[in-house]
């Protein structure tokens, strides 16, 4: 049975001025699959087995390829966006004809020129279309382990909780709305370390180092931010979470670690507006 949107094995019935027919194994040779000709080679002969991908055509049509898309139905793959309009998006999958992406398949806003991650499926229509709506096709069952770094891209940001990730684009993991401080987007690709693996198998995620790592990148970017603001910085123990992010792009916590270390350093002196580069 012909399986629209994957590779089938298919044998030639017949070769024509247009292409080759290839035979979609219901008895009838109306239903035989036509491969243009510019799919075809000289050595292609009638009787011949190919494999070929079937999708259909801008008239509707099932056609063949030997082109091969990004991804097949059931698959998830990076496509990027080539068109939008009011009722869907369209999507470049390695084919002549575009895959749609309909609106009510996008979770979040797409832009043309911007790739995002998306799953292929065949819609009531018979049509092969593509969803953002991703979530349930990541697995939990990951090979990694707590302080691996890896890759993945963003599919969803949920404001106050974090952005949902999937590591490798398989599995699920997330950043936490704790663990980073720059602005991610939809599509964006990201390398993270696993902080920790939870009792389900998702991953808690993060775009920093273990944190005693990270505060020695930490406190040369508090003494490089006082040293460009004059020699002061108007943050402190007492300063707001949001005011220390404005300045810093940090945690509280992380801008506290690398203040001790600066203290500890006999680099800075802390008044009571802030903290002070110390006079040599």
């Amino acid at each position: 049975m012909i399986e629209v949107g994957k590779y089938n094995v298919l044998k030639v019935a017949g070769i024509t001025a247009i292409g080759a027919y290839l035979d979609a194994e219901t008895g009838n040779p109306k239903d035989n699959i036509l491969l243009p000709n510019n799919q075809l080679t000289e050595d292609i002969k009638e009787g011949d087995t190919l494999e070929v991908f079937i999708y259909r055509d801008s008239k509707d049509r099932l056609i063949a390829t030997r082109k091969r898309p990004l991804a097949q139905v059931g698959e998830l793959a990076m496509l990027k966006v080539v068109q939008t309009t009011q009722i869907g998006a369209f999507m470049d999958w390695g084919l002549e004809k575009d895959v749609f992406l309909p609106f009510q398949e996008q979770k979040h806003k797409v832009q043309v020129g911007r790739s995002y991650l998306v799953k292929l499926y065949i819609d009531k229509s018979g049509r092969i279309c593509a969803t953002t709506d991703i979530d349930k096709d990541l697995s939990t069952d990951s090979p990694f382990k707590k302080g691996d770094w890896v890759n993945g891209t963003v599919y969803s940001i949920v404001k106050d909780i974090g952005a949902f990730i999937a590591v490798e684009n398989k599995y699920k993991g997330m950043i936490p709305q704790k663990e980073y401080f720059e602005d991610l987007r939809n599509g964006d690709q990201v390398n993270v370390r696993i902080k920790e693996i939870r009792e389900d198998g998702k991953l808690d995620l993060s775009l920093r180092k273990a944190a005693y790592k990270q505060m020695e990148g930490d406190s040369e970017k508090v003494y490089e931010a006082l040293l460009k603001k004059g020699g002061f910085l108007p943050l402190h123990d007492k300063s707001e979470p949001g005011q220390i992010k404005y300045h810093l792009n940090m945690s509280k916590a992380a801008f506290k670690r690398a203040v001790g270390k600066l203290l500890k350093e006999n680099k800075i002196v802390i008044t009571e507006t802030g903290i002070q580069q110390k006079e040599e």
